[in-house]
């Protein structure tokens, strides 16, 4: 069962892991550099893109984690899935509290009519430190994910 479920994880854990690289070093600091009515606009069609591939995919690493630490791969290959669990499922944590919200709100922003106190709210910054936790906790489950299937090997 395990020879089916390895494969799975990796190529979840891995493309999530590569959409939030690719946000973090691309588009991220694109976003940071706009104007507020260029970042809005931005924003806005970013973050409808990925949905909901990146939910799937951190919902199915999570799950398939959560399932090869139960399969008798050995004490340390079993601490090494649970613990790429546990980091993807803080990303899925992070990201329903604190990216999804913002997300949601920038969508419902007009940018040729910004609420005057938008300089004020600008969420770029509380954005931008969750998106690199999530970044930096699923790439920690992919490395964790990758070092429990060369022990397994």
């Amino acid at each position: 069962m395990h020879e089916m479920l390895i494969p799975v994880v990796l190529l979840c854990n891995g493309l999530a892991a590569g959409v939030l690289m690719g946000t973090l070093l691309g588009g991220w600091p694109l976003l940071d550099t706009l104007s507020a009515t260029d970042y809005v606009h931005a924003h806005a069609f970013f973050s409808t893109r990925y949905d909901p591939f990146m939910p799937i995919c951190l919902v199915v690493t999570v799950v398939v984690d959560g399932t090869l630490v139960f399969a008798n791969l050995g004490t340390v290959s079993s601490a090494l899935f649970a613990v790429a669990g546990l980091l993807a499922a803080a990303t899925v944590i992070i990201s329903l509290t604190k990216n999804v919200p913002v997300n949601r709100w920038v969508r419902t922003l007009d940018p040729a009519r910004l609420p005057d106190d938008f300089d004020e709210r600008d969420p770029r910054r509380h954005w931008g430190v969750w998106n690199r936790a999530r970044a930096t906790f699923t790439t920690a489950a992919l490395l964790a994910n990758c070092v429990a299937l060369g022990l397994v090997l």
